[in-house]
């Protein structure tokens, strides 16, 4: 069952970030700062960051909307752009791509 049947198709987020060395208990502790101002815009539906455990540095976002176009308001606000501020000092690079989920299935 599609747990997002009633509010359509949630649209997904998702950054991979290359952080300096050195850098990424930083880096951690400004996301979570970040994040939890992002939480509070009514669109976001939530995020989580993970650390990837093959590649030294490397981190993923992934971060669910209600949809584009609330994303998209998002992305060009003022607010956007000051956290991206706060967390350029510790990006070597990153990406975007953006996605909306198909199906959704819970786990056991």
């Amino acid at each position: 069952m599609d747990k997002n049947a009633d509010r359509g198709p949630v649209f997904r987020v998702m950054l991979r970030m290359d952080i300096a060395p050195g850098r990424e208990r930083d880096f951690e502790r400004t996301w979570e700062r970040v994040a939890r101002r992002i939480a509070a815009e009514p669109a976001n539906l939530g995020q989580a960051l993970a650390r990837d455990v093959t590649e030294s540095g490397v981190y993923h976002v992934v971060s669910d909307w209600t949809d584009e176009p609330a994303f998209r308001e998002f992305e060009r606000s003022e607010a956007h752009a000051g956290h991206r501020r706060r967390l350029r000092p510790f990006r070597l690079s990153g990406r975007m791509s953006v996605t909306r989920i198909v199906y959704e299935l819970g786990g056991g």
